[in-house]
């Protein structure tokens, strides 16, 4: 049975077997040795990493209980603020901006002495399934380098995936935990629209964003979720978890549990990724699970729904990034519609100005009703469709990406392909569902092949249980070549 990173090392400092500097060294060493191959980490932070570490230590020292995450080395996204270190989104626009707050779960972190060694790469905005939008350039995988670690939590996934780190906080708005986790072979949860709270985290798509953890196992995944699955007032979408800590949940039996599987989740998905869900079934299958096969057609709306809502809200939430209040200004304009035509033309990447020009236009008058109001409508035909669906089975069993990880340059060459990474992902933020991904299996190169758990509302306990019984009856994770061995 396999015990998380975050048990283990928790184990280890309390008996002494290692100092909680020692440990970050380590990590920081590994981190400055390894980041030049992944370029996961756009912000390293030693310092304060080392600061906590002595904290800890003193805790130790002094015969004093500490926490489970407790001198644990972890990784940030960029687009979550932290208090006088840099957070950039990976944008020009906010390539020298230092936020005066924390953003609610570092808050909780930081009180519970995690020991941050960096601020991790990103899809500039978080808008990207490669992570190659990113202005310092994408994340690499790192299982292969010459593939990319997915997006956008791209370098959350990469210093996992690659030891550089024990576990990462990403966000998720269309599968931009999820992606990045199935794509570097790790453990990506996306939960329930609500149960963490978004504040301080820089907007994408306010009614589709999500923060959750990336990490090496589903235990550590589930250690990291009880943490900041607090109710916080101050964002106002905000309900916190929902019963007891999931941790105590994992490790109960799964018999009888029915485990639905979507026909339209399994359409155009390439034969070998097919073939490990298949597999994946049959391990429930072993465990006492029912495999329940059903039709869930409304998925078919899900991408474009998606794309809609998504760049509808990104249009309204990017309008605050004028050269005015903070960020990158231009230095040479005739008045002030000038200097914000060329601040925006200059400051945003690609990517980031047609997701805008794309959501300005179906917010615009004459096109309002025929694409935003229709993809409101369309929302809701999904979110009854899984409540149906979550009738006839406990969890529903997906991939999470049609393929494995793709090679560097792909998104550019070929967008369209890339924004189809996501169609097995967007449902569940559009509906506000909690998903998990973890590995169920390679491809002939070695690349991992991710699946995901889907379960109704707030029931992250539910998905959690069933992955950690696939994960410890599977066994399939295997881990890469880089970072710290332990």
């Amino acid at each position: 049975m396999s015990e998380g990173k975050i048990a283990k090392l928790h184990g280890m400092l309390e008996a002494k077997e290692i100092s909680c500097k020692e440990l970050a060294q380590t990590y920081i060493d590994a981190s400055e040795r390894d980041n030049e191959k992944l370029n996961a980490y756009v912000t390293m932070t030693p310092e304060i990493a080392l600061n906590t570490a002595e904290a800890v230590d003193k805790k130790i020292a002094n015969g004093e209980k500490i926490g489970l995450l407790e001198g644990i080395p972890m990784t940030l996204k960029d687009n979550i603020s932290t208090d006088g270190i840099k957070t950039t989104c990976c944008s020009k626009i906010l390539e020298d901006y230092v936020p005066v707050y924390d953003a609610t779960v570092w808050t909780i972190l930081k009180k519970q002495n995690a020991v941050l060694i960096g601020k991790t790469n990103m899809d500039e905005f978080a808008m990207g399934s490669s992570c190659e939008t990113s202005v310092f350039g994408g994340a690499k995988n790192p299982h292969n380098i010459n593939c990319v670690a997915g997006g956008s939590s791209g370098g959350a996934a990469s210093a996992v995936g690659g030891n550089i780190a024990v576990y990462g906080l990403g966000s998720d708005t269309g599968g931009s935990i999820r992606q990045p986790a199935g794509f570097c072979g790790i453990v990506g949860l996306k939960p329930t629209y609500g149960a963490v709270s978004r504040y301080g985290l820089i907007a994408y798509a306010s009614s589709l964003d999500q923060i959750g953890p990336i990490t090496s196992s589903v235990e550590d995944a589930a250690a990291v979720f009880d943490a900041i699955s607090e109710y916080d007032e101050k964002d106002s979408t905000s309900q916190g978890r929902k019963g007891e800590p999931v941790c105590g949940t994992l490790k109960n039996d799964i018999k009888g549990m029915k485990i639905g599987i979507a026909h339209e989740y399994l359409d155009g998905v390439r034969e070998d990724v097919k073939q490990s869900i298949e597999k994946a079934a049959d391990v429930y299958k072993s465990l006492g699970a029912e495999i329940v096969y059903f039709d869930l057609p409304a998925l078919k709306y899900a991408l474009p729904v998606y794309y809609i809502l998504a760049c509808a809200e990104a249009s309204s939430n990017l309008g605050r990034y004028d050269g005015i209040r903070y960020g990158y200004k231009a230095e040479n304009y005739r008045d002030v519609n000038d200097m914000i035509k060329k601040t925006r033309s200059r400051g945003f990447g690609d990517e980031v100005k047609k997701r805008i020009l794309l959501g300005t236009y179906v917010l615009s008058a004459g096109y309002y009703d025929a694409y935003y109001k229709k993809a409101q409508n369309l929302r809701g035909t999904i979110v009854n469709a899984f409540k149906n669906a979550f009738n006839i089975c406990d969890v529903i069993l997906a991939p999470t990406v049609p393929m494995t990880a793709f090679e560097n340059g792909r998104a550019v060459s070929d967008p369209v392909e890339t924004y189809l990474t996501d169609i097995c992902t967007v449902p569940v933020n559009i509906a506000g569902l909690p998903g998990i991904s973890l590995p169920c299996g390679y491809d002939s190169n070695g690349m991992p092949i991710g699946m995901q758990l889907i379960g109704n509302t707030f029931d992250e306990a539910k998905i959690l249980n069933a992955a950690w019984q696939y994960e410890n009856a599977a066994n399939v994770f295997r881990p890469s070549d880089f970072g710290v061995k332990l």
